[in-house]
């Protein structure tokens, strides 16, 4: 499942591909002529971890692992361009399952505490210990937890292990110092139900199982506040 989201197909570029080599992409263009691709005059290979394949006018973007890929698949992105209903369903299908490798990404360390915040901090990771304990059944996994001080309009972030490495939560310094701990102490509440999104397997989002289980361990729904 989180394959698939992430391999998602699309018929409009994304701006943060990457064309590669011309002659290599000459030849598989001659490729997808040959297995009946009509109506495109442009082919450029991308290095998009999200887009495999993509097309806007006559122009067609093929994610690079592609290049070496069997008739079989390049038929598949054949269909997709060019395709409708049912057969199209099949061909993306095929194109999905492809297997495309996932370079190496560089990871965001989280945000250093500064000296004078570790007193917030270390309250921060005893109320996380003791809100896990008494709203979650002590479910969660410990986080890395920090005061940040970029922090200008959101009072908390999230950042998932799954894109991140490591999993943390931020709050935000001046959030702290100027609304107070029992809203600081909601907002970390908040941070956890997203914590507990990406623990049992959701996504990390503010829908359906992010309102319910915000219901659930009576955490406020907001994620902004005017902090200037």
């Amino acid at each position: 499942m989180f394959r698939t989201l992430l391999a998602r197909l699309t018929s409009s570029p994304d701006p943060g591909q990457l064309e590669l080599g011309f002659d290599r992409g000459t030849h598989v263009m001659s490729r997808l002529q040959r297995l009946g691709l009509r109506g495109f005059e442009q082919l450029s290979l991308t290095r998009n971890r999200s887009v495999y394949v993509s097309f806007r006018g006559r122009e067609l973007r093929v994610h690079e692992a592609f290049a070496d890929a069997p008739d079989e698949t390049l038929r598949a992105i054949v269909v997709f361009a060019c395709g409708r209903g049912v057969e199209r369903r099949v061909a993306k299908k095929h194109i999905l399952e492809y297997p495309i490798p996932r370079g190496e990404r560089r990871l965001r360390a989280p945000e250093r505490v500064h000296p004078d915040d570790r007193p917030m901090a270390e309250r921060l990771v005893r109320e996380h210990a003791r809100l896990n304990d008494e709203r979650f059944g002590g479910a969660l996994n410990k986080v890395h937890i920090t005061v940040s001080r970029r922090m200008r309009s959101r009072l908390g972030h999230y950042a998932p292990a799954a894109s991140h490495g490591t999993a943390s939560i931020a709050i935000s310094r001046r959030h702290i110092r100027r609304h107070g701990w029992d809203e600081t102490l909601d907002t970390l509440l908040h941070e956890m139900v997203h914590q507990w999104q990406e623990e049992s397997g959701l996504p990390v989002d503010h829908g359906t199982s992010f309102r319910r289980k915000a219901r659930e361990v009576g955490a406020v729904a907001r994620a902004k506040k005017p902090l200037r």
